[in-house]
């Protein structure tokens, strides 16, 4: 019996970084802009700096926050059909990265040799790429540091096989958006994936009042930290003077709306500094600071159709607490 030739190990794989941020003045501006708005608000993608990252992480851990947990079963669950639907040789792109937990699972699966994450964080885009580059040797990674909200021209890589583009955005951040914004977003996805293209998705499914109004007010205070924190950064970034204590965490499903708002509300008649601009509160007046918009699966897949794209696939959870949606780039 002769012996069969051994499969060539693969290369050592390729980690490079790009910044597409603007200038640093871009958070100042926008913080000062959505303050002196009849109502104030801040946008929700300045929660992570590297304490906000941390605070997110604890979220995902509360017995409350079910988005996590439920989306990686579902992930687990059906990575071989999820594999299949995504077919070899894809470029992987994911859109707010983050820790890249739920992307090891889709590496480990599809043995992508190319993965393109994007995160507005870069502290936690370096360390989670570079633990990514230590258990899949042969991953070629280029780390986008960029605002995914906005248009990106990702830089070429030759030298790997790419047979079709990938997008990756779970988590249900999509939910952050508003249903016209998120059709702008996913608008600007398809033409980065490209025709025959992939998206997959994951989307927070509409549900009681309860469940949704526990998971943003945990029990713990977590949440209340993590909205609370966005005032601590203001306040080291931009020369401000907020009093902290002096605001509460407030969160709220509202079912007509079909979506969960986060604000920071004034407990007391008071005024701020930042950046030497000077901001007035009322009692009760609220800094709006995050919506999360839920979706039922038709709904979802409709605002897929109006972006360009084709329904394929949806995978959801025994609950249908949350859904992961598969669709092709028209």
């Amino acid at each position: 019996m002769n012996p069969q030739p051994s499969p060539q190990p693969r290369a050592l794989g390729v980690v490079r970084f790009y910044s597409f941020l603007p200038q640093a003045e871009g958070f100042s501006e926008e913080v000062l802009a959505g303050l002196a708005l009849p109502r104030k608000s801040i946008p929700p993608k300045y929660f992570y700096d590297e304490q906000g990252c941390r605070l997110f992480e604890a979220i995902c851990e509360l017995p409350e926050y079910y988005l996590t947990r439920t989306e990686m079963a579902i992930l687990r669950g059906n990575i071989a059909e999820i594999a299949q639907f995504v077919g070899p040789e894809a470029q992987l792109i994911e859109f707010g990265s983050g820790v890249q937990a739920k992307t090891r699972i889709l590496i480990q699966a599809l043995q992508t040799q190319l993965y393109v994450p994007i995160d507005i964080a870069i502290d936690t885009l370096r360390a989670s790429s570079s633990e990514l580059a230590r258990r899949f040797p042969f991953l070629n990674i280029v780390g986008i540091c960029a605002d995914h909200t906005r248009p990106i021209a990702l830089p070429e890589f030759v030298g790997v096989p790419i047979r079709r583009k990938t997008i990756f955005f779970p988590g249900s951040t999509i939910g952050n958006f508003t249903p016209a914004e998120a059709l702008v977003f996913l608008r600007q996805a398809r033409k980065m994936a490209g025709a025959g293209g992939v998206l997959l998705i994951g989307v927070d499914l509409k549900k009681d009042k309860a469940t949704l109004d526990a998971a943003y007010a945990d029990s713990k205070g977590v949440t209340e930290q993590f909205n609370l924190n966005l005032l601590h950064r203001i306040n080291r970034e931009l020369a401000a003077d907020f009093q902290v204590k002096r605001f509460r965490h407030k969160a709220f499903y509202d079912p007509i709306l079909g979506r969960v708002e986060m604000h920071l509300e004034s407990q007391y008649s008071q005024f701020v500094h930042v950046a030497g601009r000077r901001f007035d509160f009322a009692p009760g007046e609220t800094i709006h600071t995050e919506i999360s918009c839920k979706y039922s699966i038709a709904e979802f897949q409709e605002l897929g159709k109006r972006a360009g794209f084709t329904p394929e696939k949806v995978w959801t959870d025994p609950e249908q607490l949350f859904s992961v949606h598969g669709m092709v780039a028209s």
